[in-house]
């Protein structure tokens, strides 16, 4: 499997491509949409959070602290992916990226639609908080697993020089997960009191996960193995290596500044886009305004999630076009500016100035996130990428996404009429210098072939 090899020139076509076309259309569309319901399920958590979490499962500290606990147990989540990771990506490099697709989704939905079920501190005291930390842990186990699997599944099906659009998709499908996180939360929020919705009325999103989970199993199942994948097999069963192949030890070996560049390039993305949807919630409902709000900041982030959506398929094309590593670039300087700008316009409480708050804010997430998928499967060897691009991927999440919310809320301060936004700016601008660093260290990878191994270098 040559390491060198390059993809056909942009335009060119061959004499199957139509049927190409319609084989990555159907894996694009099942990857967007179990990712979707993944994240929805994901997602859902870090609104419940910062909205009810903190008074139903923590409700003898209730207040900020309350709220705080709730982070913390969102955190959770963020602990288990690097594990996720490590468990689907040694399995989807060893028997394949589909079935591990496919357990990961029905491991979330459990999870999930547990959270609905689940009683709450006042009726059964610490137990509450101790199942929620549970069904936490097994969403972040399967979601660890999920974003490898999916984005690879895209990125190998489709053509080199398409691969940033193709594979952005998926990237997508997280936007469309918060879209349909928030709009159910919106839609409870207008049609319910806020009494109701506290104590009855946010079981109802985790329980409708069961219905997305069934349907995202159905696409998914229909799909084909990654042809780049089944050819890295074949590859070691010829060469009798299947039996001791270890992807985690070979990505430690054959790939370590590979993983470092990756969570270096996480940092400023996951960290912001947690600042923009989730702390924006709790600041504008807690220090700049009231819960009553709450339908406020629902309503911004539901029109910023459906423009998120679809400007990350659009920047995933570009960077086809210019390559991965300006637009990133581009995305990591833009949140360190923005996040200073982000809190006063959410502040004023004017619905213009909180949307376009969210949606800028989104617009220059979506520059870092949609070549993602692609920058980190050209990183890794086909035998060892859903490993390598996880690892890199989740073991972030803990320093970045998972810290965020925390790390915001301890900066803003407990003085609610003063909260010091500043700081969280100065947070956000020091994480963008580490993935501006990361970035400028990588090489472009834009249009190169994923037919590459450092594994099983010598093969064709």
């Amino acid at each position: 499997m040559s390491s060198t090899s390059t993809g056909a020139a942009p335009g060119s076509a061959g004499p199957n491509e139509p049927a190409q076309r319609d084989n990555i259309v159907k894996v694009v569309f099942a990857s967007l949409i179990g990712t979707a319901v993944e994240w929805y399920d994901f997602f859902l958590f870090g609104s419940a959070a910062a909205l009810v979490f903190g008074e139903a499962f923590f409700g003898k500290v209730g207040g900020t602290e309350g709220t705080l606990y709730a982070f913390m147990t969102y955190a959770l989540g963020f602990a288990a992916r690097p594990l996720g990771g490590i468990v689907f990506g040694h399995y989807g490099d060893k028997v394949g990226r589909k079935k591990m697709l496919v357990v990961s989704l029905l491991m979330m939905g459990i999870g999930t639609f547990a959270i609905g079920l689940l009683p709450t501190y006042a009726t059964i005291g610490i137990a509450a908080p101790l199942l929620l930390i549970f069904c936490r842990l097994l969403q972040g186990f399967a979601v660890g697993g999920e974003w490898g699997g999916a984005v690879l599944m895209a990125a190998e099906h489709g053509e080199d020089h398409q691969r940033g659009f193709w594979s952005s998709w998926p990237q997508a499908g997280v936007a469309l997960g918060n879209l349909l996180a928030t709009g159910v939360l919106w839609v409870l929020a207008f049609v319910q009191s806020p009494e109701d919705f506290a104590a009855w009325g946010w079981r109802i999103p985790f329980l409708l996960s069961a219905v997305l989970v069934l349907i995202g199993l159905w696409v998914r199942l229909a799909i084909e193995e990654s042809p780049v994948f089944k050819e890295a097999r074949a590859e070691l069963e010829e060469k009798k290596e299947t039996a001791g192949h270890m992807p985690l030890l070979e990505v430690i070996r054959k790939y370590p500044k590979e993983v470092f560049l990756a969570m270096g390039m996480r940092m400023a993305e996951n960290i912001s886009y947690y600042i923009f949807t989730v702390i924006s919630i709790t600041f504008l409902t807690t220090y700049a305004g009231t819960p009553d709000d709450k339908g406020l900041i629902l309503e911004a982030l539901l029109i910023g999630s459906v423009v998120h959506f679809f400007v990350i398929p659009a920047i995933g094309a570009l960077s086809d076009r210019v390559g991965r590593r300006p637009l990133y670039l581009l995305g990591a300087v833009g949140v360190a500016i923005w996040t200073f700008v982000f809190f006063d316009l959410i502040a004023t409480k004017d619905e213009t100035k909180i949307v376009l708050a969210v949606i800028v804010g989104l617009v220059l997430h979506a520059l870092m996130y949609s070549p993602q998928a692609a920058f980190f499967s050209e990183l890794f060897g086909t035998t060892v990428r859903y490993t390598g691009a996880s690892v890199g991927y989740q073991l972030a999440s803990i320093f970045a996404g998972a810290l965020a919310p925390i790390i915001a809320l301890k900066l803003l301060g407990d003085d609610l009429a003063n909260p010091d936004t500043f700081a969280v700016g100065v947070y956000v601008a020091i994480a963008s210098v580490i993935t501006v660093v990361s970035v400028l260290l990588a090489k472009e990878t834009r249009a190169t072939s994923l037919r590459h191994d450092r594994v099983v270098p010598e093969a064709h």
